[in-house]
């Protein structure tokens, strides 16, 4: 499924049965990411579907390989799951970097909670 965020992601849903944490990220990343059909690059999104009200979900950012997280690439697995009624408006992602739950409100709004925690840290010189 391709939705702008403001920024371009292609949604991939996988087979059922079919595990997330097995699946070649590396290879259909950047496939996907560099494909002609997306000429300005696109993120990839992979998503397991475990219920109606849970997914987990392996991000390819475009330019970057695979990330721990990223709000724009749940809020397209959230649309992606409205729009292809593979679940509910209030949904469970697990994300490498953390859980985040998101609603996809009436109003058309994506309400994304969960925890902000630091990652990194560090000095520059200058």
């Amino acid at each position: 499924v391709a939705i702008s965020m403001g920024n371009p992601h292609c949604v991939v849903f996988l087979d059922e049965g079919e595990a997330l944490k097995d699946f070649p990220l590396e290879k259909y990343g950047s496939v996907l990411e560099h494909h002609e059909l997306f000429p300005h690059r696109v993120n990839v999104e992979f998503v397991e579907r475990h219920s109606a009200t849970v997914f987990s979900q392996r991000t390819w950012e475009r330019g970057s390989g695979e990330t721990l997280a990223c709000g724009t690439g749940a809020a397209a697995v959230c649309v992606a799951v409205s729009l292809r009624k593979y679940g509910e408006d209030k949904i469970l992602i697990h994300l490498r970097g953390g859980d985040l739950q998101l609603h996809l409100a009436e109003d058309g709004f994506i309400y994304k909670t969960g925890p902000a925690v630091t990652v990194f840290s560090g000095v520059y010189p200058m």
